[in-house]
């Protein structure tokens, strides 16, 4: 932790004064991608390169994934608007997150609005579409609300799944039933690295509802990381 706190202090100022010249910062990435690497990830990314305007859809199993993926991709992220201290609020704020209010369930198209928006930015937008962190063994339901967004969004957006594949450390890094502090330092205190794979699958044909969508993306990152979809991990879920 001190390494990256220590790492953090010689980043800011740069990232800041570039912001300030240039209007723009490749330094989110970079503080991102070393930090995973301090941390102990160890990112390999497969499936080509990233265009701009894609909305991808990533499975979910612990904060890790926001320093792997924002490092190895350059992505922001959809997070919800509570993010606790305000710290942590300002460093997701340099990444260009997109704050979305996911206890109203009625605001859901105002949510893909939102991420509409971002994703009229070249900056890939990632949504982790199970709502929540998963298991590590299995995948849980996918809402479809947000998908939306590629409709709204002015530009042409590219719908892309992504299996953040962990291999055999899959359960020790899932935050599944654990306090998060007790993720956060298990993580931290864990000895060796931690090789993770990002595996940038095929887009989603656009022509598909936002529910088939959900279902495709579903599917396919399930059969990346070797999952069946059985009735543990039924397709579908709230929206």
């Amino acid at each position: 932790m001190a390494v990256a706190l220590a790492f953090f202090v010689a980043v800011a100022p740069l990232h800041l004064l570039t912001k300030l010249v240039l209007g723009r910062s490749p330094w989110p990435r970079r503080f991102l991608a070393g930090v995973s690497r301090i941390f102990g990830a160890r990112a390999r990314v497969e499936g080509g390169g990233l265009g701009p305007h894609t909305l991808l859809v990533s499975n979910h199993l612990s904060w890790f994934d926001i320093v792997v993926l924002g490092g190895a991709t350059g992505c922001t992220f959809v997070a919800k608007d509570e993010l606790g201290h305000p710290f942590i609020h300002w460093l997701a704020d340099q990444n260009h997150t997109v704050y979305v209010k996911r206890t109203q369930r009625g605001a859901a198209k105002d949510q893909a609005i939102e991420v509409a928006r971002s994703l009229e930015r070249d900056q890939p937008v990632t949504i982790f579409a199970e709502g929540t962190t998963g298991p590590g063994t299995h995948l849980l339901p996918f809402r479809s609300a947000l998908f939306e967004a590629a409709n709204y969004a002015s530009k042409e957006v590219t719908i892309r799944p992504l299996a953040l594949d962990y291999g055999g450390v899959a359960t020790d890094v899932s935050w599944w039933e654990q306090p998060a502090m007790e993720n956060v330092w298990s993580l931290l205190g864990r000895r060796g690295t931690i090789p993770v794979t990002v595996r940038l699958l095929d887009p989603l044909n656009r022509l598909l509802d936002r529910k088939q969508l959900a279902a495709q993306a579903r599917e396919q990152i399930a059969a990346a990381l070797g999952f069946k979809s059985d009735a543990q991990s039924p397709i579908g879920g709230s929206e």
